[in-house]
């Protein structure tokens, strides 16, 4: 487990404004993705293939403000979303929302610490060939 920040997301209640904004104060590239109801941020250079061309980018995304997703969330590596969310929850932390498939790139979970802060996890998908 890396336990490194890999993600990061920024909810919004005027996607338009949200996007126009960033995009403009800070020159991000932004991706307006609406069958997955999901905004893809890129911060720094990427290289046509997609990963970053930078050591320790972090990218992200943003998203409608809904139940739960009220500030930032930032997310974390781990190996396993599952035995992860155990830990967080014996530690005092609760699961918000179980391990959900990303596509074919890995898993996502979130969950809240003992603080209320709420937090995500990734679990990249098991590499092929």
């Amino acid at each position: 487990m890396s336990g490194r920040v890999v993600h990061f997301e920024i909810p919004f209640d005027d996607g338009d404004r949200a996007r126009a904004f960033y995009q403009s104060a800070f020159g991000w590239n932004i991706v307006h993705v609406p069958e997955m109801s999901y905004t893809m941020v890129s911060t720094g250079p990427m290289s046509e293939q997609g990963p970053s061309l930078e050591p320790g980018y972090i990218g992200g995304g943003m998203m409608q403000r809904a139940d739960g997703f009220q500030g930032p969330v930032i997310t974390v590596d781990v190996d396993d979303i599952d035995a992860s969310l155990a830990k967080v929850e014996e530690l005092g932390g609760t699961t918000v929302r179980a391990r959900q498939e990303v596509g074919q790139m890995g898993f996502a979970a979130y969950f809240t610490d003992p603080e209320g802060n709420l937090m995500g996890l990734w679990q990249s998908a098991p590499s092929t060939g």
